[in-house]
């Protein structure tokens, strides 16, 4: 069961989301209201999560004014010192480019961006071998939950 007080708001800042993900909006949300059911996640979160589905070019401008980055990235999460919780912005191009040349579900992907994004927003990190190992079962769990496939496994194709 999702956490009643969980809200999400999805904007599109860019239209090539519209076309490689039409239901991008409905599926945000309930990527993020399914993740929250988890037990690893604390049940008195709440708050609204902003998601921005924008291109490279406002996440590089996001990635150099925050975090000094001058180049895009997939994900940046913001907290928000007025809310709980804060929002976070996806780059299409970024993860169009990393679904291609990780043979993966473009949709899959973001969804996977999206979790992750989250779990940053809840003070999840993976600056330690640790933490890393800790956020990415929790990432395969939630994704397992939703049908999809582990994304920290690289399946090698072989030439029959």
């Amino acid at each position: 069961m999702a956490r009643p007080g969980l809200a999400v708001e999805t904007r599109i800042d860019h239209s090539a989301w519209r076309l490689a993900w039409p239901r991008a909006k409905l599926e945000a949300r309930r990527t993020l209201l399914q993740s929250a059911k988890f037990p690893e996640i604390d049940p008195a979160v709440s708050g609204t999560v902003v998601v921005v589905l924008t291109d490279d070019e406002r996440v590089r401008e996001l990635n150099l004014r925050f975090r000094g980055k001058n180049k895009p990235t997939n994900v940046l999460s913001f907290p928000d010192p007025s809310q709980p919780l804060g929002g976070m912005a996806l780059a299409f191009e970024t993860l169009a480019l990393e679904a291609t040349k990780q043979d993966k579900k473009f949709v899959n992907h973001v969804k996977h961006m999206i979790l992750h994004g989250f779990l940053h927003l809840l003070g999840f990190d993976h600056q330690t071998k640790r933490e890393a190992r800790l956020m990415e079962r929790l990432e395969t769990a939630m994704l397992s939950e939703m049908g999809i496939p582990n994304p920290y496994v690289i399946e090698t194709k072989t030439r029959a």
